[in-house]
């Protein structure tokens, strides 16, 4: 569980990296990046920034190698700006969130074809017994069976 001060210096870095990100960095290679979270250690000497990345695969993979190259850069911009002793090494990591995001949507659509599948199938269905299955309450009026019991 993260103490709240990993969690301010996280958020702070955040904002930070977000901020330089938005200025641009003179890298042709960088494409919309978001930085999504900063989750740092409890030494606080090292800070794990994941990011997405909007575009194709190729955009992803030149905008990881432009974040690897310009790491020493952001780590000085994050170092001026935190009042803390020692500045937080960073890792850029892809965050895994916009594929799970997509798979889950393509569970829920198979799901939706399925239930439109049966419901196809159930609209033209019978009954394989009778329409009512469950026993019912006898009336009052009708006599009970005549018992075994007499002699």
């Amino acid at each position: 569980m993260a103490s709240e001060r990993q969690a301010r210096l996280g958020d702070r870095i955040r904002v930070i990296l977000a901020e330089r990100l938005e200025k641009g960095l003179r890298d042709p290679r960088l494409g919309f990046v978001t930085i999504t979270d900063v989750r740092v250690t409890g030494d606080l000497q090292h800070a794990s920034v994941f990011y997405t990345v909007y575009g194709s695969d190729e955009e992803r993979a030149s905008s990881a190698e432009a974040l690897t190259s310009a790491t020493g850069m952001l780590r000085s911009e994050v170092g001026k700006h935190l009042n803390i002793r020692l500045t937080p090494s960073l890792e850029f990591i892809p965050d895994a969130l916009p594929d799970s995001a997509d798979h889950i949507a393509d569970l829920l659509r198979e799901a939706r074809e399925r239930d439109a599948a049966v419901a196809g199938l159930a609209t033209g269905a019978a009954y394989a017994g009778d329409a009512d299955p469950y026993v019912k309450p006898r009336d009052e009026d009708t006599p009970a069976a005549a018992s075994d019991d007499e002699d």
